[in-house]
């Protein structure tokens, strides 16, 4: 068996055995198999494509190239959470604890984000004292005892997938289903979750531009649970707009606080709900989505999912009084506010622009390595479809950076499309598949 032969059958559009590609991932992580040719069958893959079996078999063979969890400790069925990114996207913090508060087990290995603004990982660091590196085991006891726990990905966990990912970016291999779906389900799979609810992003702020697209996603994410025996459901949900209307880390957290007091906007509980029915079916704790959608309702209204956030900061060594006190958390120097310019509805809002907006702000970074301000970001006084006067509120901007002000103002108005017509809002979600 070699290399160049594997990618010869590649090329010609032929089904890879097991043993062919486990000895490529095993050769690339090993730095046996060099880049050229790693890169040779990443590209033969964007153009050939892989079956249900090649995808599962690539995936499993990435997730046991480095540390797997084991949750056989954990008292009940344990769920987890993913998203494939969007703007505004801090629904984690408000679903999980919502579950979890209803007696689901939650455990969410996360990563931190790129581009736009941090991950959840940001997020929840934004809290004073809040520890995302803890160990397997109070990982574990944490999650017995609270019902959920978040942490950081290990550097060991699917290092295949570091390497390969860092590969197809420079190497424009990215856009391949398979590749997408191994590339996510391996770090999912190694988290040791039994129930995985994928939220799958469309639209101008998504990776998936198109609904075919997302759909042909959460197929390949399904097929790949199925064939593992996991119990894998996806919710495809628009992102033609910002979730929500706060773009930046302690905005998000303090809009998740909101959401959680019965308080915050209807996109973001729409998609909480929907989100957290499944994770609640997932968890075999209801066997119907009115009697789980009653449940995470109730823990809304007596306050349970707010102090299930609370415990599970304090746990991680939070501070857990900026939960029931936001105005708490610090303030940006700059507040800047943006003024409509013209009369007229909101037809569109650019979601990739306001991202970028709120990067240049200090919201995000572009490397890993990059200072995140935690601090800054965007709020969205108005979304698509609301009628705005000229010179109404449209946004306001939080920076501590004040020569980004001037650039940022322009951008920000760039985004938003106003016009006399009246439109409608696309529906959030668009379908759920299991």
């Amino acid at each position: 068996m070699n290399m160049p032969e594997i990618i010869e059958k590649k090329v010609q559009g032929q089904k890879l055995t097991k043993e062919e590609i486990s000895y490529f991932i095993r050769g690339y992580v090993a730095g046996t198999i060099p880049d050229y040719q790693a890169s040779a069958l990443l590209m033969a893959i964007v153009f050939q494509g892989m079956d249900a079996e090649e995808t599962a078999i690539l995936t499993e063979t990435m997730m046991y190239s480095g540390d797997v969890v084991d949750l056989s400790s954990v008292n009940g069925i344990v769920v987890d959470k993913h998203s494939t990114g969007g703007v505004g996207d801090k629904t984690s913090l408000v679903v999980l604890p919502m579950v979890a508060a209803c007696g689901a087990k939650v455990a969410k290995l996360s990563g931190r984000g790129l581009g736009h603004t941090g991950g959840t990982v940001d997020k929840l660091e934004s809290i004073p004292g809040f520890n995302m590196q803890i160990d397997n085991d109070d990982f574990i006891k944490i999650i017995n005892k609270v019902g959920l726990s978040i942490v950081s990905q290990s550097d060991n966990l699917v290092p295949a997938d570091k390497k390969l990912y860092a590969l197809r970016d420079v190497t424009s291999t990215v856009n391949a289903i398979p590749l997408i779906a191994s590339s996510i389900m391996s770090k999912k799979l190694a988290t040791g979750s039994q129930g995985i609810c994928l939220d799958v992003k469309y639209g101008s702020g998504a990776f998936c531009e198109t609904t075919e697209k997302a759909v042909r996603l959460s197929k390949a994410m399904i097929d790949i649970g199925k064939q593992m025996g996991r119990d894998v459901r996806a919710v495809i949900t628009n992102m033609d707009e910002p979730l929500g209307n706060a773009v930046g880390n302690i905005l998000e957290v303090q809009e998740a606080i909101a959401t959680l007091k019965g308080e915050g906007p209807q996109d973001l509980w729409d998609l909480s709900l929907e989100a957290g029915e499944t994770l609640l079916l997932q968890s075999k704790l209801f066997v119907s989505k009115k009697k789980a959608n009653e449940a995470l309702r109730e823990v809304i209204r007596n306050g349970k999912a707010l102090d299930k956030l609370a415990e599970f900061v304090a746990a991680q060594g939070g501070d857990a009084r900026y939960i029931y006190y936001p105005d708490r958390f610090e303030k940006a120097q700059y507040v800047v506010r943006i003024y409509a310019n013209k009369a007229g509805y909101i037809q569109h809002i650019n979601a990739e622009g306001i991202g970028e907006v709120a990067r240049k702000l200090g919201a995000g970074r572009l490397k890993k390595e990059d200072p995140i301000d935690y601090t800054a970001g965007i709020i969205l006084n108005k979304k698509v479809a609301d009628y705005i006067k000229k010179g109404e509120l449209l946004a306001t901007m939080y920076t501590n950076d004040d020569k980004a002000i001037t650039e940022c103002e322009k951008e920000l108005l760039e985004q938003y499309q106003i016009g006399p017509d009246k439109v409608d809002k696309l529906p959030l979600i668009y379908r759920v598949m299991k």
